[in-house]
């Protein structure tokens, strides 16, 4: 444990002190709030009116959205940190570690940890700019929220982990992860609704793990109670695998299960590709 929380903590250390990292971090999110929040907001909600008529209420297109913004961050933060594993290598700090008692396994776990924790803390601070933005979500739905995007974020860290455990250059990872990633938010329901899909994307939408990351994320902060049947529909709130709607406890077991077998493949492949 205490290999774990010095890796842990020197992860944490390292990005509070990067500051242009720490900026950098927050502008994607923020353009996207910008350009999907305010940019199409009025016409998904012209489109939400015409449509669905009274049905419609008050709907916000923002309040839509953030959720999926959030989860966006979570997943970029958690999987562009397990660079660093490759820049340690580059610059002969991994040497330092695997010559030292600490196992291999606890070097995962502590570098999964501190992505985890990074991204989650990320996460949170997103939340300082609902009053900003108009936002009325319920502040023990926010407080519920935080437990989930940890154990998201770890899920998401492991894939990275594995990923810079069998790449060398940072261009690599770079590249394939960007490609990887970009796929996963625009088919996750994260800025629009997937339930209108062509059949062959269905399915990469049901086997994408944030699509079920997205979705608790919508319906723990949405008062999805508030909203009418129709507007669930159409904002696809009503995710369904196999013709059965799934519920929040089996998308949370989903992703334990999805977290646990990837921590499980990141620190096999950790342990053999520096054995």
């Amino acid at each position: 444990m205490e290999g774990i929380l010095a890796i842990w903590q020197r992860d944490l250390t390292k990005f509070f002190r990067d500051k242009a990292r720490l900026f950098g971090s927050f502008t994607m999110p923020i353009l996207f709030l910008l350009i999907f929040g305010g940019g199409m907001s009025g016409t998904m909600e012209s489109m939400m009116s015409a449509g669905l008529g009274e049905e419609a209420g008050n709907f916000n297109y923002v309040e839509f959205v953030f959720p999926g913004i959030v989860a966006m961050t979570l997943l970029m933060t958690s999987v562009f940190s397990a660079l660093s594993i490759i820049e340690d290598k580059d610059f002969g700090y991994m040497k330092e570690i695997l010559v030292s008692p600490i196992s291999r396994v606890s070097i995962a776990v502590g570098k999964m940890a501190g992505a985890a924790t990074v991204a989650t803390i990320q996460g949170v601070i997103l939340f300082l700019l609902i009053p900003f933005l108009g936002l009325s979500y319920d502040f023990t739905a926010l407080l519920q929220v935080i437990p989930f995007m940890f154990l998201f974020a770890c899920a998401l860290s492991g894939l990275g982990l594995l990923f810079a455990s069998v790449i060398r250059s940072t261009q690599g990872f770079q590249m394939t992860v960007q490609i990887l990633v970009m796929p996963m938010i625009f088919l996750s329901g994260a800025l629009f609704p997937v339930n209108n899909m062509p059949a062959w994307m269905d399915v990469i939408v049901k086997v994408n793990p944030v699509t079920y990351g997205v979705d608790v994320m919508k319906k723990i902060m949405i008062d999805v109670e508030a909203l009418s049947p129709a507007v669930i529909e159409a904002m696809g709130l009503n995710l369904t695998v196999f013709g059965r709607q799934v519920t929040i406890l089996e998308e949370i077991l989903f992703i334990l299960g999805f977290a646990a077998v990837l921590v499980l493949l990141a620190t096999i492949s950790f342990r053999r590709a520096n054995a």
